[in-house]
């Protein structure tokens, strides 16, 4: 079975042939000389998965966890995010050694009640990721402009909708909008940290130190381990890589997936950095004033101005608005991604999109206690984890599948490993979620 086109290689040669035909020349042995010129070309794609790592669902739980327990659970977001560079990897692998994307594989390889089920699980992944996203950007709309929920909801779906339109530009226009609002976020978060001055020899010996303080503590570290891996996402990385930069020579392969190694590093090294920017705020400021109750964005938000100024709680908010953007557009885009891999269809790009926003759109409508649907948006995300990450761990371990970018033996271990206490994570969270006390 031929893998479908996908649909930026089409922009590919109307927006990106300069980007394509540099990366060409350095796979070639003929690109500039230094570093940097020869890596920009291919960093791009981990820019965008990296946001699903930065989300508004990210806010809430390092801010719970730094306000509860300090910087100690300070190195809990660094394995996570060391987990979440090799899941993106085989991801982003996946796409160039086979020019399809997970969805499409997965079509490919199972039968078709099978694919039927992977699809609709998919689906509504997809679908409550967008509602966690639409509710933090209107959350962040709501902050800066003091305007109701929903009028926040409708704006973030024009906004959702305009960044996409980029797409028919090219992949580098939406790469270089999304790369942006991850720099934003970066930004703010810079700020924020210094505004709380913080206890760099607290923050040193917490990053690399694993410690617990009692059950909750464990609880609450379970929680940002098992919510590393946003499905959607992976289904994603595969997508943006496929049809990119297109080569089939076995050394060429293999220069290409090193490159897109580094795009991964720098992008989840940037993630990573967020988070853990968030945490450390909210040890220094909620912790270090005994306001360990602080456990909402909103709260987050409220204390902040008496506590740090004004301005700390507006770029606290503008922060948020960035990473709801962003994630916003990431998780319509898994979406249309999905339904076009899995079932094959030509549905028009416009309805893909909406038929993603829809469930957000009437949710926020509705007015549903917003931290609520959020627990919810979560359990159905933890749900959806095993059908992406398990048929990501055996793809890329299939060799007639990959060929010479097929996983290493120690490659598939630390892969198999981590994907098993990834699924036995969130099966436990599930659990206190939906049957604890």
């Amino acid at each position: 079975m031929e893998p479908d086109a996908p649909e930026h290689r089409e922009s590919t040669k109307r927006g990106d042939i300069k980007t394509v035909e540099a990366a060409t020349a350095v796979l070639n042995g003929h690109g500039k000389k230094g570093f940097i010129a020869r890596t920009w070309p291919f960093l791009g794609p981990a820019f965008i998965a990296c946001v699903a790592y930065m989300d508004p669902g990210n806010f809430a739980t390092n801010i719970q966890g730094g306000a509860q327990f300090g910087y100690m659970l300070l190195w809990v977001i660094f394995a996570s995010n060391f987990m979440a560079m090799l899941i993106q990897a085989l991801s982003a692998k996946l796409g160039i050694a086979t020019g399809m994307n997970l969805p499409e594989v997965c079509r490919q390889s199972y039968s078709k009640p099978v694919v039927i089920i992977m699809w609709l699980v998919a689906e509504v992944v997809a679908m409550a990721t967008d509602l966690a996203e639409f509710l933090g950007a209107a959350l962040g709309f709501q902050l800066l402009f003091n305007i109701p929920l929903i009028w926040g909801a409708v704006l973030t779906a024009i906004a959702t909708m305009i960044i996409l339109s980029l797409e028919k530009y090219g992949f580098r226009p939406l790469e270089a909008v999304i790369t942006a609002l991850v720099g934003v976020i970066a930004v703010c978060y810079l700020a924020e940290t210094l505004f709380g001055r913080p206890d760099w020899g607290q923050i040193a010996y917490h990053a690399i130190v694993p410690q617990f303080k009692g059950t909750e503590s464990v609880l609450l570290a379970s929680g940002i381990l098992g919510a590393t891996v946003m499905p959607h996402v992976i289904y994603l990385h595969s997508a943006l890589t496929q049809g990119r930069i297109i080569v089939r020579e076995p050394g060429q392969l293999k220069r290409l997936y090193k490159f897109e190694i580094i795009d991964v590093i720098i992008a989840m090294g940037v993630a990573g950095l967020i988070n853990a920017a968030m945490l450390i705020m909210a040890a220094g400021t909620f912790f270090e004033q005994g306001l360990s109750h602080i456990g909402s964005i909103e709260e987050a938000h409220r204390t902040l101005a008496p506590l740090l100024g004004r301005a700390s709680s507006w770029v606290f908010a503008i922060s948020l608005l960035a990473a709801g953007l962003s994630s916003s557009a990431v998780g319509t885009m898994a979406g249309q991604i999905i339904m076009k891999g899995f079932i094959r269809r030509k549905v028009p790009i416009t309805l893909r999109r909406l038929v993603t926003m829809l469930p957000a759109m009437i949710v926020i409508f509705l007015g549903f206690d917003p931290t609520r649907t959020l627990v919810i948006s979560q359990v159905l995300l933890s749900f959806g984890i095993p059908f992406a990450l398990i048929p990501l761990v055996v793809f890329t371990a299939d060799r007639n599948l990959m060929g010479v970018l097929v996983n290493r033996k120690i490659t598939t271990v630390a892969i198999t490993l981590v994907a098993a206490l990834i699924v036995a994570l969130n099966i436990f969270l599930l659990y206190q979620t939906l049957l604890g006390d």
